[in-house]
């Protein structure tokens, strides 16, 4: 594999699509530096759950203004409070904009990173910088919530984990402020129908085209 100077790659997709494990995998072959945003909203939803503050806007500004994405990224985020929680943080525009810029000052310092949510390609690097690439994840509702649920240690019926999925795709979807969308030149991955490897192999034959 050729030495790379510059790879940027957007991963979108919808909740439990395999999106994460697939950015973590390809980021891993490529030597990129990985941003989960789903981690960002997650971590200003339990700061929201613990602090109950006043000014949600000007309290996670403050929070943000004074952590680090590794610090953000150890801690453990994937509880159903949260999920149920982030879901409506994820309409605030004014939310979108404290992250927005947390996740550019960190684009901006690396010109080889994989970056993965739900409005990366439309918005996020949709342009200065814009993706080199960009893949969009899709999953069957019966088996995305079967992910999530063994994510949650079983602790949570499966049926209410598959609705709440469904709730959540259909609110990110229809929100006003950077709905999930697939740009036009995005790569579908059905990951539904493709093993770890073969979700790889997909991604890695779009990458090498543009290396």
């Amino acid at each position: 594999m050729a030495k790379i100077k510059k790879l940027i790659i957007a991963c979108d997709g919808e909740s439990a699509s395999g999106k994460s494990t697939a950015a973590k995998l390809i980021s891993k072959k490529y030597k990129l530096l990985l941003i989960n945003s789903g981690l960002l909203y997650r971590y200003s939803s339990k700061l929201i759950i613990n602090h109950n503050p006043k000014n949600i806007a000007s309290f996670l500004k403050k929070k943000f203004n004074n952590v680090s994405y590794k610090a953000i990224a150890r801690q453990s985020l994937h509880s159903q409070e949260i999920s149920e929680h982030v879901s409506k943080l994820a309409k605030s525009k004014k939310v979108r904009l404290i992250i927005n810029n947390f996740q550019k000052k960190i684009i901006r310092k690396h010109k080889k990173i994989c970056i993965e949510g739900r409005d990366i390609a439309s918005k996020i690097l949709s342009k200065n910088p814009k993706y080199d690439v960009a893949f969009y994840f899709k999953c069957s509702n019966n088996i995305a919530g079967y992910r999530r649920w063994l994510d949650l240690d079983k602790k949570i019926p499966l049926t209410e984990v598959k609705k709440s999925l469904r709730k959540r795709t259909l609110s990110d979807k229809k929100r006003k402020n950077s709905p999930l969308v697939k740009v036009k030149d995005a790569i579908l991955i059905r990951s539904d129908k493709l093993t770890k490897e073969q979700v790889v192999s997909k991604m890695t034959k779009y990458i090498e085209k543009i290396i």
